[in-house]
């Protein structure tokens, strides 16, 4: 069995990977209704982050992509920046993108390697608790910043709930396919055994020890 774990390099990489994704996801829209309301990739895209790279890593793929729009980077749907975003009644989603693609991550890294259907199973549970975070964010965010009550802000969310579920299907399925092609991205391991592994490595040369899998 192959005990390697990904180094910081290739940490680095998959968190500026998906960051760029869930940029350029924000300019992949589909309008719908009579009045063209567009749907985005970008909110499935944040989960999609969490469900194949967990939650530290995920999370901090949408910290980056949340950071570059504060420095003036267009990363969000129309061109905007996060910045612009935050000083107006869409912060809630903004900072949601974060939490969910955090607390999805850590959820989905709890699913079995082996076990296809309660792989399927804890991504579907996870991307569900993304969505909903998404949501409750953002609703707090419209409650005070555009004076709306809690059930207001809720009821404006109800045209994107079936919309996001197919998206957010699809990025289950896109997560599962990943993880088949790549089963080690849900091995984990704890701080000290890394470090332990870490210190073999350089003593005796020897490749780090195996961590049971999940």
């Amino acid at each position: 069995m192959n005990n390697k774990r990904p180094s910081l390099a290739q940490d680095l990489a998959y968190i500026a990977v998906f960051a760029a994704l869930i940029i350029v996801l924000a300019f992949v829209s589909i309008p719908i209704g009579t009045a063209g309301v567009p749907i985005v990739l970008q909110n499935a895209a944040v989960v999609l982050a969490g469900l194949v790279l967990g939650g530290r890593r995920g999370g901090l793929a949408a910290t980056l992509f949340v950071g570059l729009g504060l420095i003036g980077l267009p990363v969000l749907a129309g061109g905007r920046t996060t910045l612009a975003a935050l000083a107006g009644p869409t912060v809630g989603y903004i900072l949601g993108y974060i939490v969910s693609a955090t607390v999805a991550g850590l959820i989905a890294y709890r699913a079995p390697r082996k076990n296809r259907i309660g792989q399927v199973a804890v991504f579907t549970l996870a991307a569900v608790m993304g969505l909903l975070l998404q949501y409750l964010c953002g609703a707090l965010g419209l409650v005070f910043r555009a004076d709306l009550s809690i059930a207001e802000a809720s009821l404006a969310q109800l045209p994107f709930i079936i919309p996001d579920l197919a998206k957010f299907a699809l990025m289950v399925a896109i997560a599962v396919g990943v993880h088949s092609a790549f089963p080690d991205l849900l091995r984990r391991r704890s701080p000290r055994t890394s470090s332990q592994d870490e210190v073999r490595r350089g003593v005796t040369g020897a490749e780090p020890s195996g961590v049971q899998a999940h």
